[in-house]
């Protein structure tokens, strides 16, 4: 399911001395396959716009255009209880969601809302989403989820959204608080996620070297607007403009931009292994 916003506009708390826009005509389109990211400092509406991709905020009068695949989130017959069977949401921290006395039925709660499924239908779709993230199911079912280490809370979390097999999973800060062990084996299990059903993944993040490691386009958000969106490699050689919207550059933007300076240009898409290989390539031919 491709996504279109046109014109997307949103004020919070309009007609009071408190409004504040949130977006600002905002154009962007995703379409579907793709690993996607949004970027943008504390207040550029990226939070924002991803809400509205499931009906959880509801765009301003005014905007032009707002589709996820055959959904027009604009038109008031909108089947949202649908859409959000198909557009899966994981916010920060996923794991301060849970609330049931197990495991399998914090997972089953979701699944409940959407479907009308058999009790062996449900306790297998159950199954099969806490055994996709990884967890064993006979060991975790009949846990409190309380009761499981940080991981496997919001793994357990990640498997309430996916047990309705969404075509698009969207993640606001997906790997927060997360060890480096932690934010490898979380992207090995959403790059797993989409090469199986889930179509398309969209990731919020302030870390510019995941974005740099893991999405095929990226937009940046600044105050409510798209600066710009492009490939990965192509948004950080605009450093400059990033730092002045108070981002960073993953930390192989910053050491090739030391190399520039002694001379030693290296043409990276900043992931680690690139740079590390382009790097060694121009110090063997400089020889």
């Amino acid at each position: 399911m491709q996504i279109v916003a046109k014109n997307l506009s949103h004020v919070y708390s309009p007609k009071s001395k408190f409004a504040v826009a949130a977006l600002k005509n905002v154009s962007l389109t995703i379409d579907e396959g793709e690993f996607f990211g949004i970027i943008g400092h504390t207040g550029s509406g990226k939070s924002t716009f991803i809400q509205h991709l499931n009906g959880l905020i509801k765009a301003d009068k005014g905007s032009e255009t707002l589709t996820v695949g055959e959904f027009d989130l604009l038109d008031k017959k909108c089947d949202f209880k649908k859409l959000r069977s198909k557009v899966g949401m994981v916010f920060q921290y996923p794991e301060y969601q849970l609330f049931a006395d197990t495991v399998s039925a914090d997972v089953a709660f979701g699944l409940k809302n959407f479907e009308n499924l058999s009790a062996e239908e449900t306790d297998a779709r159950v199954k099969e989403a806490i055994e996709t993230v990884g967890l064993d199911y006979d060991e975790v079912k009949d846990k409190s989820p309380f009761d499981l280490s940080g991981g496997q809370k919001r793994r357990v979390a990640i498997a309430g959204v996916i047990v309705t097999k969404p075509e698009i999973l969207v993640l606001d800060e997906p790997v927060a608080g997360l060890d480096p062990k932690g934010k490898k084996e979380f992207f090995a299990l959403l790059h797993a996620l989409h090469r199986g059903f889930v179509k398309t993944v969209i990731i919020v993040s302030h870390d510019m070297d995941n974005v740099a490691e893991h999405c095929t386009r990226a937009a940046v958000f600044d105050r409510g607007e798209v600066y710009r969106v492009d490939a990965p490699k192509e948004l950080f050689r605009d450093a400059d403009a990033l730092t002045a919207m108070g981002l960073d550059v993953p930390v192989t933007g910053y050491l090739a931009a030391r190399l520039k300076k002694i001379g030693v240009a290296v043409d990276t898409d900043f992931t680690v292994k690139d740079f590390a290989e382009k790097t060694l390539k121009a110090w063997r031919d400089g020889q």
